[in-house]
């Protein structure tokens, strides 16, 4: 199976300020493009050529895990925004966050806390076991939570390439910011 880059739902600028035309370029067009060519690359001739990504990162190990954990991670992160985002959750996705944290707000501060304190490059995920029980996974680098059985829902990307064009050091406000791009019914399919 050969790998493509995932096509964007907007504009390369239309998710401006919160991320930027040339965040969005370079994230997007050189980033991800290089760990999909490097996937590609990497399991051509293996068991896990003709393997769908999310079996490739439950599997892998090493380099091809890396790369396939970055693709599937940024095919998830681009697909979740949009510049009419914004709002809250509706219908099963809002009560499932209420009852496993208590509100919107709570989640919103957990998940913003979550990513501002994790060490290093990585993600933070909005995750769901097979009960719809929802979690907040903290990833250090290419982690996804489906690696441990999880779904992953919503996911921030807190390595510096994401943020630190428009940003700088301040992941703390990128992550704030996030919440008036995301495309909830986005998540919610994946719910």
């Amino acid at each position: 199976m050969k790998f493509e880059l995932v096509q964007l739902p907007y504009a390369t600028d239309a998710l401006s300020p919160v991320i930027g035309k040339q965040t969005v370029e370079c994230h997007h067009g050189k980033h991800l493009q290089t760990y999909v060519n490097n996937l590609n690359n990497l399991i051509a001739g293996t068991d896990l050529e003709d393997a769908p990504l999310e079996t490739i990162v439950k599997k892998a190990t090493g380099a091809v895990f890396n790369n396939a954990g970055q693709v599937l991670n940024h095919n998830l992160y681009f697909t979740q925004f949009s510049p009419n985002g914004g709002g809250r959750p509706s219908g099963k996705l809002s009560a499932a966050i209420e009852s496993s944290f208590g509100s919107f707000e709570e989640f919103r501060g957990a998940f913003e806390s979550a990513g501002a304190t994790l060490f290093g490059s990585g993600w933070v995920w909005l995750a769901s076991d097979g009960q719809g029980k929802l979690s907040i996974a903290k990833e250090p680098n290419a982690g996804n939570p489906a690696t441990t059985g999880l779904k992953p829902l919503l996911g921030f990307d807190v390595w510096e390439h994401a943020y630190y064009l428009d940003y700088q050091n301040r992941r703390a406000d990128h992550l704030k910011d996030l919440w008036g791009i995301v495309d909830w019914k986005a998540v919610e399919a994946r719910y």
